[in-house]
């Protein structure tokens, strides 16, 4: 990251913080699991893969990571490997940090009067809910966190190699295909180490299914969000000036 106008350190500021809030809340709320069918009202839609089949269900926390992967490509538009891998190493201590508040708390004694006001809400046992929801078990936690920094590593280098080839075109280009190939490792390294080497210890078509599926959604939300990286960027040089992004983005090219 090398800048000195204000608007450049603001402007990295904000953009962190973003990364950060999605990262987060990508990892708390990615427990549920949910129906893409019947959210969009649509008929079910049954895959065959690998001897496996099933209907499109995937974690909520595949809502916010496309947002994680259009501030991965900004950051490295404008502030370089450098910038990614400062945020990427400050969202792991960050999301460690959280699940260990997140224990911290489960381990505290709840209080008869919470628990007696949500069994009468229809919630019997909110003590198990609470450590259910918050709680994911450590192979999630670990394979999520080992994917996602192999994943952040990789798609900094790809980003950077098709930038190298195409220079200031085919924005798209850079970003979507430095995300094809993060993300390909990403979808399959989580499940491993969550499910497969995890005490469920999933056969291997069942793996190589869901993980094919769970790509798929990714690489359509990426290409989907195209425009908002167009648009994220005009907005960019508008605060900053072309002037000054333009400074930027080279000193990021370096």
């Amino acid at each position: 990251m090398r800048t000195t106008d204000p608007r450049g350190t603001r402007l990295f500021l904000a953009l962190a913080g973003f990364f950060l809030t999605n990262a987060l809340l990508a990892e708390f709320v990615g427990v549920k699991i949910f129906a893409l069918e019947a959210t969009i009202g649509a008929e079910p839609f049954h895959w065959q893969l690998f001897g496996v089949g099933g209907t499109l269900n995937f974690t909520a926390g595949v809502l916010l990571w496309p947002f994680v992967f259009i501030m991965t490509d900004i950051i490295n538009e404008y502030y370089g490997m450098r910038g990614v891998r400062f945020i990427s190493w400050l969202a792991v201590g960050c999301i460690s940090y959280a699940f260990i508040a997140a224990y911290a708390a489960i381990s505290l004694a709840p209080a008869g009067f919470w628990l007696d006001t949500h069994a009468a809400l229809g919630v019997p046992d909110v003590q198990r809910a609470f450590a259910l929801i918050f709680g994911q078990g450590m192979w999630t936690i670990g394979g999520s966190l080992v994917a996602f920094m192999i994943g952040q590593i990789i798609d900094v280098l790809i980003f950077h190699r098709i930038r190298l080839l195409t220079g200031e075109r085919f924005v798209w280009l850079r970003a979507t295909g430095s995300t094809a190939v993060s993300q390909l490792i990403d979808s399959f390294i989580v499940l491993y180490i969550a499910f497969v080497l995890g005490p469920q210890q999933w056969p291997m078509g069942q793996f190589l299914a869901v993980g094919t599926v769970n790509y798929a959604y990714k690489m359509g939300a990426a290409i989907a969000l195209i425009p908002l990286l167009y648009l994220s960027r005009a907005c960019i040089e508008r605060y900053l000036g072309k002037a000054e992004a333009g400074r930027l983005r080279q000193a990021a090219a370096i």
